[in-house]
């Protein structure tokens, strides 16, 4: 017999874990999760930077109602989510001025070294400070969120891979591991599967695409401060940033890819690190660990949040691409809001529905 609920979310990253979390205690809720445990692909993979400055306009807007939500839950907690770090983009005067937004400073070249002084003067001539960026505490983020959802009686199940879905009568069935679960609506939070997701359960998809991300925690000769921005190329060619007495870098590479459990490319790793050691005097010794993930995107790379306006219950919560966790907490608001029946009233709903609303309408 199956179970019912009002909501059944399929994925256990940020987005349906967040979820859950603004879900709880409104209705009844179950959280389905493919693998043995919850973020286990991209959201544990993250860069953990939230950048205001970062992304389309209504991204940064989602970010920055993000930021006020996280401020708020650090306020009251023993243990803060948010750590103020500055985000910095070096490159020519040209990339540097296109790449910057509202959010971002153009600051002298001189104060760039002195923000980072592992930068060598000649491997760039512009530089823009987002002020305003901070760390994010990912596995607590996660924790918290799991927690407030089981506190309010949000079932999580793992190992539930999803095999089966269909409408039946006013709602879904949906046939996950050995169990099956009823409720009246499908969120689709399922990341780089969430098209595979959408063709199970006889829904037309969206041609969301996974990209590549790849990053490494790496030991150096020059450690860098705890306060030293995450300092990002102009044009996109790397990244890097304090991680304790390690750095953690990345070729920040957007290379498609199919749905899968990524790994890093033999010699990737290799040819950033050869890179950074030519424009820093990091002097990078050798990778401690290394990793990808899989940052997956709509076309116009705008986050797909809404009801499928063909299919009844079925409800987009997909393609947040490198703005995962940096939007999480807005983007669960919102969501939420819309999935109650509630009417979202803010900038930043009308903005994404300027964009797209609702699905394929």
């Amino acid at each position: 017999m199956a179970s019912i609920y009002d909501v059944v979310i399929v994925g256990g990253g940020i987005a349906g874990l967040s979820l859950a979390s603004a879900l709880a205690g409104k209705c009844s809720v179950a959280l389905l999760e493919a693998e043995q445990e919850l973020a286990f692909h991209t959201s544990s993979r993250s860069a953990r930077q939230l950048i205001p400055s970062y992304g389309p306009p209504v991204v940064q807007e989602l970010t920055m109602r993000t930021l006020e939500l996280l401020k708020a839950r650090d306020d009251d907690a023993p243990e803060p989510v948010l750590t103020p770090r500055s985000f910095m983009l070096v490159g020519d005067e040209e990339t540097v001025r296109a790449e910057a937004s509202g959010n971002m400073t153009p600051i002298p070249h001189a104060e760039a070294l002195e923000l980072c002084p592992v930068l060598k003067p000649g491997s760039f001539t512009a530089a823009g400070l987002d002020s305003g960026s901070f760390g994010c505490n990912a596995p607590l983020l996660l924790e918290d969120h799991r927690q407030k959802a089981e506190a309010a009686g949000v079932d999580i199940i793992t190992g539930a891979r999803v095999h089966s879905a269909q409408r039946l009568g006013s709602g879904w069935e949906v046939g996950a591991g050995v169990e099956a679960f009823q409720s009246a609506v499908v969120v689709n939070a399922a990341g780089a599967w969430a098209d595979e997701l959408a063709v199970i359960s006889g829904v037309e998809k969206l041609g969301l695409q996974p990209y590549r991300r790849t990053a490494a925690i790496v030991n150096v000769q020059t450690p860098l401060a705890p306060q030293t921005p995450m300092v990002c190329a102009a044009d996109d060619s790397f990244y890097f940033r304090p991680e304790g007495q390690q750095v953690l870098i990345s070729p920040s590479e957007h290379v498609p890819s199919g749905a899968e459990d990524a790994k890093p490319y033999a010699g990737d790793v290799d040819k950033l690190i050869s890179v950074l050691n030519s424009v820093t005097t990091l002097g990078i010794q050798g990778t401690d660990r290394s990793w990808t993930g899989l940052r997956t995107e709509a076309a116009d790379g705008v986050p797909v949040v809404g009801f499928d306006a063909e299919a009844k219950g079925f409800f987009w919560l997909a393609g947040q691409g490198g703005y995962g966790f940096q939007t999480s907490s807005a983007i669960a608001e919102l969501a939420a809001a819309i999935i109650m029946g509630d009417s979202p009233e803010s900038r930043t709903a009308e903005q994404l529905a300027a964009v797209r609303w609702s699905i394929r309408r």
